[in-house]
């Protein structure tokens, strides 16, 4: 039996509390939350209901956090980049474990400062350089270990931050300062500088860089620009920057986007960095009435570059371009790897990797095959999963909201509505007899592999607004979109009872 993990989180921003302090409903038995910090009172208060925690475990800082005995097996830092090295280093001396967010700093003495202290006091100090555990990566990474394209003699890649990204996180945001943060290569792309290093294995020897602040600058504004954009700016119209647009309107980052497909967490970024603890239409206006995410691009106070290029030079005279830029329609990230025998092009965002060895035929790998989303390729491990499952009789606790690879892998199936499970069978008898109203309507949306039948399959809409996950009140959860709702689902909650062998409901039409 696995050892549970406790952790302190120092900062709520969207890594601390959506990423990493949620493991804890993904794998309640692996890791739990024991103890938070995090000066925003409203996230603190919200955050404390969410984990369960005492008052006594609620800080308002890190610092006032670590003064107390030790509170957890690992300590999260996810507060602003200027903070990490201290809180990290502190941690270690109170015997924290520590999992610092990316980048540790942009002081090199301040590295090698944490490096020391883990040392010193023997603790683990992982860093979140993620992309390293993507099967993109990974894949690639095979296939150079492998010799498939001989030695590697150059490498080019791009990092696409799309232009919404780059207003809201850059320009608008946390980290549009470097005297505040860190400089764009490091907040942003030092992922690609670490997967650099890790896919050759060698250290970069030489350097060189340049790049700027192109746009989104005072003098760039567009004549008569308002200050923010709710104020009746006269270039709203072709400013693809305005944030009503960004926020509100927008299909792929909208609120209403948000509201329609019943979002939360990380999902419903960016609207949750906004307004964590209430998503819906009317508070994301009044933010962007009075809040940073509402200003003019033109009139902020940003300085971090909006496009880059890194040139190195590693062992063995290999050479390394990279570049770096806001203005792109689609975000993501390619890589060309250049070899003696063969080169590789990957694209993440596609999940695709083309081994081309020269002379013959090009070997393209779908690193996340059979699932319309991917998931960063990690559905593609699903069948190792399956096969694990049946050779060392395994049992898996399976979280995901792609209903087909539920399906795919699972023996039982419970569904939840805001942290509620609302029905509960075996995968076969739910997919073929779903009771309750919001098992019918989740089933009815998946996509079906048949031109015709997926142009002729009825979908059962989901209307109404969603309630707050944090005041919740009394009644069934699901009452506010549910077509069959009464006074009583209103105001009493429905108890999960068997209403068919071993088929479970909550719901008050099996009363």
């Amino acid at each position: 039996m696995k050892k549970l993990i406790t952790c302190a989180i120092a900062g709520l921003g969207n890594r601390g509390n959506d990423i990493y302090g949620n493991y804890q409903f993904v794998s309640p038995e692996e890791m739990k939350v024991t103890a938070i910090a995090e000066p925003q009172e409203e996230k603190r208060e919200a955050a404390r209901i969410r984990y369960g925690l005492p008052e006594n475990r609620c800080f308002s800082s890190a610092e006032e956090m670590l003064e107390e005995p030790k509170l957890a097996d690992v300590m999260v830092i996810a507060t602003q980049d200027r903070q990490h090295v201290e809180q990290a280093v502190n941690a270690i001396q109170k015997g924290y474990h520590v999992l610092c967010e990316k980048p540790i700093s942009r002081d090199p003495g301040e590295c090698r400062r944490l490096q020391k202290a883990a040392h010193e006091y023997k603790r683990i100090v992982a860093v979140g350089h993620v992309l390293r555990y993507t099967p993109f990566y990974s894949k690639i990474k095979e296939l150079i270990a492998s010799g498939a394209v001989g030695e590697v003699v150059s490498i080019q890649a791009m990092e696409q931050v799309t232009y919404w990204h780059q207003a809201h996180s850059y320009v608008r945001g946390n980290w549009r300062r470097t005297d505040e943060t860190s400089p764009m290569i490091l907040a942003k792309s030092c992922h690609d500088l670490d997967i650099f290093v890790w896919l050759l294995g060698k250290q970069c020897k030489k350097v060189s860089s340049y790049g700027g602040l192109y746009l989104f600058r005072p003098e760039k504004a567009p004549e008569g620009a308002a200050k923010r954009c709710l104020d009746g700016c006269p270039a709203k119209a072709d400013c693809p920057y305005d944030a009503e647009k960004i926020y509100i309107t927008n299909e792929r980052t909208g609120i209403r986007t948000v509201v329609r497909e019943g979002k939360t967490g990380d999902a419903a970024w960016p609207c949750c960095v906004l307004t964590p603890n209430d998503l819906s239409e009317a508070a994301v206006r009044k933010a962007l009435k009075t809040g940073p995410y509402g200003r003019c691009v033109y009139a902020c106070d940003n300085d971090v570059v909006d496009h880059q290029v890194v040139n190195m030079e590693f062992e063995d005279g290999i050479t390394v371009d990279f570049q770096m830029t806001a203005f792109t329609g689609e975000g993501g990230r390619t890589i060309h790897i250049c070899g003696t025998k063969g080169d590789i092009k990957g694209n993440l965002s596609k999940n695709k990797v083309i081994l081309t060895q020269f002379g013959r035929t090009p070997v393209s790998f779908e690193v996340a095959e059979g699932d319309m989303s991917g998931h960063a390729g990690g559905d593609n491990r699903l069948n190792l999963l399956v096969k694990l499952q049946r050779e060392l009789g395994l049992t898996y606790l399976f979280i995901a909201h792609d209903l087909s690879m539920v399906k795919h892998i699972s023996d039982r199936v419970g569904v939840m509505y805001m942290g509620h499970i609302v029905e509960l069978a075996s995968s076969k008898e739910l997919y073929a007899n779903p009771q309750h109203p919001y098992t019918k309507a989740l089933l009815s949306a998946i996509p079906i592999p048949n031109p015709e039948k997926e142009k002729n399959k009825v979908v059962l809409p989901l209307e109404g607004e969603v309630g707050s996950p944090i005041n919740c009140g009394p009644g069934c959860r699901f009452a506010s979109r549910c077509k069959y709702a009464t006074e009583r689902c209103k105001n009493k909650t429905p108890v999960l009872k068997e209403i068919e062998k071993e088929h479970f409901a909550a719901c008050h039409l099996f009363d």
